[in-house]
């Protein structure tokens, strides 16, 4: 019987690579992150790839958050952001590209406001503050509002967003219900609880319970709605 030649391992196909030898199991398509490689996390490599990108960038956004949120734009790096997410910092510029674009990124906000025409007009006040309220005392380290806040006080382009987001979505949200100077006095109302509270760290401020908050606060947000 003819010698039928080495044998292959377990896993190899036996076809070869460009190089003319085999390139062994599970070498076939390159590194995984490579430039040329198939990506394992890649969203075209079907639903679980694009559930672990979705988790990634999730991971590193939430890391980038907190980070800017302690230390502002100026004193962030990818490194840092990398490190908090236990990744690799090339991975972060594989899915932002730069500092500035992960700052986008982890600072597009919704505000996620309420139909406030359907509210009556002597509850609107309290049903703004509880909105803002409810929002913040959830985890105001990975709030992209505070962090975008901290970072307006030193950052001119995070103050810009900052302003762009309350006038593209607080003004037009209170529209029906009062004007544009009165709707620019609320949201420095907002912004100031939330500078106070949750960024400074005010005792007196920090003390109150939500429900103590809504109840004496409401009350000078009434006052410039009226």
């Amino acid at each position: 019987m003819d010698d039928p030649g080495p044998r292959l391992p377990s896993g190899a196909s036996g076809h070869p690579g460009p190089s003319g030898r085999d390139p062994g199991p599970g070498l076939k398509d390159g590194p995984a992150d490579g430039p040329a490689g198939a990506r394992a996390d890649d969203p075209a490599d079907g639903p679980p790839g694009a559930r672990r990108a979705d988790r990634t960038r999730a991971t590193i956004l939430r890391a980038a958050r907190a980070r800017f949120a302690r230390h502002g734009y100026d004193r962030t790096t990818i490194r840092a952001v990398a490190a908090d997410a236990a990744i690799d910092a090339s991975m972060v510029m594989r899915y932002f590209g730069s500092k500035e674009q992960l700052f986008d990124a982890a600072l597009t906000i919704d505000l996620r406001l309420p139909d406030l025409t359907a509210v009556a007009r002597d509850e609107l006040a309290h049903v703004l503050l509880r909105h803002f309220l409810d929002r913040w005392e959830g985890d105001p380290a990975d709030d992209a509002l505070l962090v975008l806040l901290r970072s307006a006080v030193t950052h001119e382009r995070a103050a810009e967003r900052l302003r762009e987001i309350f006038a593209g979505q607080v003004a037009p949200a209170l529209g029906e219900v009062t004007g544009p100077r009165r709707a620019g006095l609320v949201s420095a109302q907002l912004l100031g609880l939330a500078l106070t509270r949750y960024l400074l760290r005010a005792p007196n401020v920090t003390a109150l319970t939500p429900d103590e908050v809504a109840e004496l606060y409401a009350p000078a947000l009434a006052a410039v709605l009226s």
